[in-house]
């Protein structure tokens, strides 16, 4: 059995990404690319703490659109401002620390 090197505890009980969830300040906006087209835009998950690939990959499945990583933040393509918002208090991070813009 291995042992989290952060929390002491056994991987299969680690607390380690609950616990980064609920400390993050999240800012959720969009912005405008080419041809008028709008992107959601999710800034400030940690990406240490947090699997922020899979994250992503939960977001693009659930709001069925494209999306991509760059530089630490999640875009996908639309606007789901309020729906990423709901599936991530969801997904155990803190309601009051998500920011939309």
């Amino acid at each position: 059995m291995e042992i989290c090197n952060k929390c002491g505890l056994p991987q299969d009980i680690c607390i380690c990404e609950d616990l980064a969830k609920e400390g993050q300040k999240i800012l959720i906006s969009t912005n405008t690319r080419r041809f008028k087209k709008l992107t959601t835009v999710i800034d400030g998950i940690d990406n240490k703490n947090v699997n922020i690939k899979e994250l992503a990959q939960k977001l693009k499945t659930k709001f069925a659109c494209g999306g991509t990583i760059k530089d630490g933040r999640i875009e996908l393509q639309g606007d789901h401002r309020e729906g990423v918002r709901n599936l991530l208090i969801s997904y155990g991070f803190s309601k009051d620390l998500i920011e939309i813009k």
